[in-house]
C-alpha cells in the first residue's frame, strides 16, 4: 500500500507571524480528540508518552519505542505528525541520521532532535551538536519523502547555557539547513522575538511555564511560526487524576467525577474516519 506524504502539508504550515498548533498527544484516543477538535498537526511528546510507560521523562524511552508510538499516532488520524525524539537517541551524528530514515518510514512529516546529551543534562559541545544536525539534515535531503526537521537547542530549559548561546546554536542548526529551530522557554517573549527575527528558519515556541500566559496573537507578533504544547496538555490530565483522586482517597468525594466528559461527542470523535 502507497503510504500518503504528509511532509508537504506540514511543512507549508509552518508561516512566520502566523502560527499553527503543534497538538502534542500521547495515545491514540488523544490524538484522535485532539483531531476532532481543529487540531491541524499532531506531534508526539517524549514527557507524555514516557508517563503512559510508567516513567519519567529524560532518555527513559528508546527508539523502538517511540518510533511505534508515532507510528501509532500516524495510523489514529489523516493529520501530519511530528516526533519528539530527544536526542535523536544516541550521542553520533549517525545515530540522529538514522533516527531520520527510520521517521520517514514511520510515516512522520516531522521530527525533532535536541542537543542535551541524554540521560545527563549537560549539552553537546558546540561544534558537535551542529554536525550532528547536519547529519540529520543529509538524512532528511536523501529520503524519499520530505520530512521537516526542528532542531531545539535545550540549555536555556535545563539551565545549561544562556539564550545568547542559544541563539548562537539556533542559527548554526539553521545554517546547516534545519528546517525549524526551537529554543524551549526563553527568558521573555523579547528574546523570543529576537530569535524569530535572526533566525532564517522559522521558528518553534512551546506553550508552557510562563508562556502559558501568551495568546496566539502575541506569539505572531514575535514572529513565531508554531507553538507546541509539550507535556502541558498531558499535564492537565495528571492534575485531573491527581485532584480527583487526592478528593476520593482522602475525603470520599466523588463529586469531581462529574466534571467528566464522555458520550456521544467522544465517541463521534474516536470513530471518526482516518483516511
Amino acid at each position: 500500500m502507497t503510504r500518503h506524504d504528509p511532509g508537504p502539508a506540514f511543512r507549508a504550515l509552518h508561516q512566520p507571524g502566523n502560527p499553527f498548533i503543534l497538538a502534542n498527544a500521547w495515545d491514540q484516543g488523544s490524538a484522535k480528540m485532539l483531531a476532532g477538535l481543529g487540531a491541524q498537526a499532531i506531534g508526539t511528546s517524549s514527557s507524555a508518552h514516557a508517563f503512559t510507560l510508567g516513567r519519567p521523562d529524560g532518555g527513559t524511552v528508546s527508539r523502538d519505542e517511540a518510533l511505534a508510538h508515532a507510528a501509532d499516532l500516524v495510523a489514529a488520524t489523516p493529520l501530519p505528525v511530528s516526533g519528539d525524539f530527544e536526542n535523536g537517541f544516541g550521542p553520533a551524528p549517525e545515530d540522529c541520521a538514522e533516527t531520520v530514515r527510520l521517521s520517514v518510514e514511520a510515516g512522520l512529516a516531522g521530527l525533532s532532535i535536541e542537543d542535551t546529551a541524554l540521560p545527563e543534562q549537560s549539552p553537546y559541545a558546540f561544534d558537535e551538536a551542529v554536525e550532528r544536525i547536519r547529519a540529520a539534515v543529509a538524512a532528511a535531503r536523501a529520503a524519499p519523502r520530505d520530512i521537516v526537521l526542528c532542531a531545539r537547542a535545550d540549555g536555556v530549559l535545563t539551565g545549561q547555557y544562556d539564550m545568547d548561546e542559544a541563539m548562537r546554536r539556533c542559527l548554526a542548526y539553521a545554517e546547516a539547513g534545519a528546517d525549524c529551530v526551537y529554543t524551549p522557554i526563553p527568558p521573555s517573549m523579547e528574546d523570543l522575538a529576537r530569535l524569530c527575527a535572526a533566525s532564517p528558519a522559522p521558528v518553534n515556541a512551546l506553550a508552557a511555564g510562563p508562556y502559558t500566559k501568551v495568546s496566539r496573537a502575541a506569539f505572531a507578533a514575535a514572529g513565531v511560526a508554531r507553538i507546541s504544547l509539550g507535556s502541558a496538555l498531558a499535564s492537565v490530565t495528571h492534575r485531573a487524576i491527581y485532584d480527583t483522586a487526592t478528593a476520593m482517597f482522602d475525603d470520599g468525594d466523588f463529586t469531581p467525577l462529574a466534571n467528566g466528559f464522555g458520550g456521544r461527542k467522544l465517541a463521534a470523535m474516536l470513530t471518526a474516519p482516518t483516511k
